[in-house]
């Protein structure tokens, strides 16, 4: 599986009230890249190289998100939920968050903030920001 962590980020917060315009934006400017190092199945991705999993990092495996357009959607989804942190760098959230149907909290960072590109990851279970996660995202459903 992967390393336990000790602590996680406490600096994890939803914007306050992101405004619809910006949320309108920000979905139709999106894209998703993924990481190899949250893959041991490679999926339709294209990474090269296609996974090189490593043991502190969570799978998307594990949240059962094999393809790009399963990824790009559940980022489109927390973005139109208002699910995004209050950072802000070019013009994208540092941080966008969604919620598998199967009640996997997920997280996607800002890894090209010049074309708006993320890749995402499962959070752990024993992170405290993932219960918020979940009650925001029934809550916006």
């Amino acid at each position: 599986m992967f390393a336990k962590r000790k602590s996680y980020n406490p600096k994890h917060s939803f914007a306050s009230a992101p405004e619809r315009t910006d949320l309108d934006r920000w979905v139709n400017g999106v894209h998703y890249g993924g990481n190899p190092e949250h893959k041991r199945n490679p999926g339709d991705y294209g990474l090269t190289p296609p996974s090189i999993p490593r043991p502190d990092k969570t799978l998307c495996d594990l949240a059962r998100v094999s393809k790009r357009e399963q990824a790009i959607r559940l980022l489109k989804e927390g973005i139109r939920k208002g699910l995004v942190s209050e950072q802000i760098r070019s013009g994208f959230p540092q941080n966008v968050w969604a919620v598998t149907k199967d009640g996997v909290a997920l997280e996607a960072q800002l890894e090209n903030a010049g074309n708006g590109t993320y890749h995402g990851y499962p959070l752990p279970e024993d992170d405290p920001f993932r219960e918020k996660v979940i009650e925001k995202w029934k809550a916006a459903s």
